[in-house]
């Protein structure tokens, strides 16, 4: 009798002891909807911020209040913690992101091709202009479609309004928009949702797909007279104003040099003015913010907010972006609001997903989101996947891969693992780095000598993954 109570004790404790796991194992946040996210009809809209890194928000932990605004529509979205884009620089990134391919796959890896090649001992150097025509992703890989093109198809009009440079349309960008504007070479927030906002106010009654870009935060993108400068050290007395010029010679001893030798508070100085650029375009998104609530759009529009890389702030020695694949430049904010409604109960609170998601997902998501059904060689074509089975619950582990080919300087690839392990590769010089992102998050200690089976693994897998065989 004592035995038959002892075993009951038992799988008494057992019992406990598994729902304790379970309910450990459930979402921290709460954050499975359980129901379909299925948004049909809704408009989409995709706000793009260049050079945004995500641990300069404040809803991805950062201590200044740099992004009020933005966290205000965070507190009511999914916000993926670990979104990794696929290039550490304009040009590629967003033609990724619009195809949900690799830029060796889409092509428009610069912002030529070479029809000669010019090489001064390894590198290969800029091209004149009779070596070179401009890449465009139609010339490129005219069988890939665009998300515009896909939306476009299925009866939703189309806009995006960028600050040009490498959003021109030249390349390719404007595919499957019906309406594109790229007048203002690395134009911010002022001029972009001006013209957002007459556009939506003639086609709210329509279906639509909108992109509204920024280079409010770029090192080239001038301090504008009516801005907050927030975080600005008014005592700061040193060499520097912030001017255009001023950070493309940084840039360039960044490349040239490696590093840049700047005080430890004229090094200050560039992260103050950072941060205060990216307070002010807060500021502008959130007249935006309102425009949308006065206009009835927020209830039925699905608003992505996401960076297409991020910035060196001196981690490095180094200022801006496209000549590494460090996290600072590859870990960007994403931030997925879909209205709620009693009825279909979305979300109406900050969703937290940790998992590692990629940006070439956007496409996928959005399409699967909305209810369009794809066709076989956009199902073949899209390299992403839908992150909807990740928020309702279930696990992905998904790998990201990046890929630079920087101005013709920089020529790099990297795998990022799910499970922490990253491992990268220099085309141009053979250099390999191998890092254990778990213990050591801010990527200084290489590994590839502690650790060569795996990096041969990881190698092995990233030519795999992006070449096949």
């Amino acid at each position: 009798m004592k035995t038959k109570m002892n075993r009951q004790k038992y799988i008494a404790v057992i019992m406990l002891f598994l729902i304790f796991i379970a309910l450990g194992c459930s979402n921290k946040n709460d954050k499975t909807p359980n129901q379909s996210l299925e948004c049909n009809n809704c408009n989409v809209i995709i706000i793009g911020l260049t050079v945004l890194r995500a641990d300069h928000l404040g809803s991805y932990g950062y201590l200044r209040n740099t992004t009020p605004n933005i966290d205000n529509i965070a507190a009511k979205s999914f916000v993926f913690k670990n979104a990794i884009s696929s290039s550490s620089w304009t040009l590629p990134s967003f033609m990724s992101i619009f195809t949900s391919t690799y830029p060796s796959e889409h092509g428009v890896r610069n912002r030529y091709v070479i029809n000669k090649k010019r090489r001064e001992g390894n590198a290969l150097k800029e091209p004149t202009p009779h070596d070179k025509t401009i890449a465009n992703l139609k010339k490129l890989s005219p069988d890939i479609r665009t998300l515009a093109e896909v939306l476009n198809k299925n009866n939703y009009a189309t806009s995006a309004f960028t600050g040009n440079a490498h959003l021109n349309r030249t390349y390719g960008h404007d595919a499957g928009f019906n309406t594109y504007y790229d007048s203002k070479p690395f134009g911010g927030f002022e001029t972009t949702i001006p013209l957002a906002l007459k556009w939506l106010g003639e086609n709210k009654d329509h279906k639509f797909f909108l992109f509204v870009h920024g280079y409010d935060i770029h090192g080239r993108y001038e301090l504008q007279k009516d801005s907050s400068r927030k975080f600005m050290d008014k005592n700061y007395h040193g060499y520097y104003t912030g001017a255009e010029e001023e950070q493309i010679t940084l840039r360039n001893l960044s490349l040239d040099n490696g590093y840049v030798d700047l005080s430890e508070e004229d090094k200050k100085f560039w992260i103050d003015l950072y941060d205060s650029k990216l307070y002010d375009a807060d500021q502008r998104l959130g007249k935006f913010f309102f425009e949308l609530k006065a206009l009835g759009i927020l209830n039925n529009s699905i608003i992505i907010i996401m960076g297409d890389h991020g910035e060196e702030l001196f981690e490095r020695n180094r200022i801006d972006h496209g000549f590494s694949l460090y996290d600072e430049l590859i870990h960007v904010p994403l931030i997925i609001y879909i209205p709620y409604s009693e009825q279909k109960r979305f979300i109406d609170k900050k969703i937290i997903v940790d998992e590692q998601v990629r940006t070439i997902d956007i496409m996928p998501t959005i399409l699967d989101v909305v209810g369009i059904n794809l066709d076989l060689d956009i199902k073949n074509q899209m390299k992403g996947t839908s992150l909807v089975p990740l928020v309702t619950g279930q696990h992905l582990n998904l790998d990201a891969i990046s890929e630079t080919d920087y101005i013709y300087r920089i020529f790099k690839r990297s795998l990022r693992k799910s499970d922490g392990w990253k491992f990268i590769y220099s085309l141009d010089t053979d250099e390999k780095e191998l890092y254990n992102l778990n213990e050591d998050p801010e990527e200084k200690n290489n590994l590839i000598d502690k650790e060569p089976r795996m990096a041969y693994e990881l190698e092995q897998e990233l030519f795999r993954q992006m070449y096949g065989g």
